[in-house]
């Protein structure tokens, strides 16, 4: 079979990475503009592509104007209030932004009642700069930016920063997806670990606390713990791999400061991959990575977590999407463990809670934070 151009076909890992970027805007958008509260979104797409490929493969500029086309008529037939989104789509290559601009305009996915439509042809970091002073000064608005420079070769390790994620970031009122080459940087520090490299990791974390790898695998979980540490525990980050072969992971990061942003990007995951919710694998049906652990993975750690004190619903909630779980996995093991009379769940007021009562959800997350408190007898 010969091999396809990257260039002129979406690749299967892009298909993944590109339904993982759908599933999620379509959340993010609907919950935003029925916020109350957010009058604009702004959505950016640094590294656009041309949109549509020679196989009729769709890019993120199409799939980023569908969902907006969507929310927006969504909106318009229950008569919510229908909250402006403004799309800015750039890439390098002019040639490759014509050809975006075209597909959106021949498939009709844009009407002035949705918002503005950008397009521009400017180097990275400059843009970066930019967009960076045009984030600070947001108030009523909210951000999403999506950074892809697959294929870019003029784009290297070291001028995608952790520090500009922080940037980008800083207002609290942006999210940010970012693909980064794992399987080439696990290489790399497999191999030596270059400058390049060094100087990326040590952004993160002292290259000397870096633990030296035993394979991708290992190597991504390095890279996301270190971007949570390096944005502190008002942030959330998680990823999503997309294996193509034992050899080859690719990896979206992904970056929020509000935790009703990250369920929905877990819940994004986990409808692709219901095995974990960690990836996407080419094998199709086949079990994920992680299978054999499906059963026990998140009950070992929710015992570890309520080991020696009891926590409290509101905990207990932020705890679980931590680990990359939703809550009704939770829900699932405390069912099993109340069944088998391993837990007290005890309302404030020190009266037993009823059966199957655990109150772990956004809503009272925000509002009965101490509902319940939970712990192994």
């Amino acid at each position: 079979m010969p091999k396809k151009d990257v260039k002129k076909n979406l690749l299967d890992h892009s298909e993944a990475k590109v339904r993982l970027l759908g599933e999620y805007i379509n959340r993010y958008l609907n919950i935003i503009c029925n916020d109350g509260f957010t009058s604009k979104i702004n959505v950016f797409d640094l590294f656009c592509g041309e949109g549509i490929y020679d196989d009729g493969g769709e890019g993120s500029p199409i799939v980023i104007m569908k969902a907006v086309k969507n929310v927006h008529y969504k909106n318009v037939a229950r008569k919510a209030l229908k909250t402006k989104i403004d799309c800015h789509f750039n890439d390098l290559d002019k040639a490759k932004v014509a050809k975006t601009k075209k597909s959106i305009s021949d498939k009709k996915l844009y009407y002035p009642a949705f918002g503005s439509l950008d397009f521009t042809s400017i180097d990275y970091k400059d843009l970066l700069s930019s967009l960076t002073t045009t984030l600070s000064k947001l108030d009523k608005e909210k951000a999403f930016i999506f950074i892809d420079p697959y294929e870019y070769k003029h784009i290297k390790i070291s001028h995608i920063k952790i520090s500009h994620i922080k940037d980008l970031m800083k207002n609290r009122k942006s999210e940010v997806l970012l693909w980064l080459p794992t399987q080439f940087m696990y290489r790399f520090e497999k191999n030596g670990t270059p400058t390049a490299l060094k100087d990326f990791i040590e952004e993160i974390i002292p290259f000397e606390q870096w633990n030296q790898s035993k394979n991708v695998w290992s190597f991504v979980q390095e890279l996301r713990n270190g971007f949570q540490d390096s944005m502190g525990k008002k942030f959330f980050v998680d990823n999503f791999t997309i294996q193509k072969d034992n050899n080859t992971v690719f990896c979206l990061f992904f970056f929020t400061s509000h935790i009703k942003g990250f369920e929905k990007m877990l819940e994004s995951k986990w409808k692709i991959d219901t095995e974990e919710g960690k990836g996407w694998d080419y094998s199709g049906n086949l079990p994920s990575l992680f299978h054999e652990q499906k059963t026990n993975v998140l009950a070992e750690k929710l015992e570890n977590y309520l080991e020696s004190v009891g926590r409290t619903n509101g905990e207990i909630y932020e705890f679980t999407l931590r680990q990359g779980f939703l809550p009704k996995h939770t829900v699932e093991v405390f069912i099993d463990w109340q069944n088998t009379d391993k837990i007290d769940v005890v309302l404030e007021n020190g009266s037993k809670a009823r059966k199957k009562s655990f109150y772990i959800s956004y809503k009272n997350f925000k509002t009965e934070f101490s509902k319940v408190t939970i712990k192994i007898k």
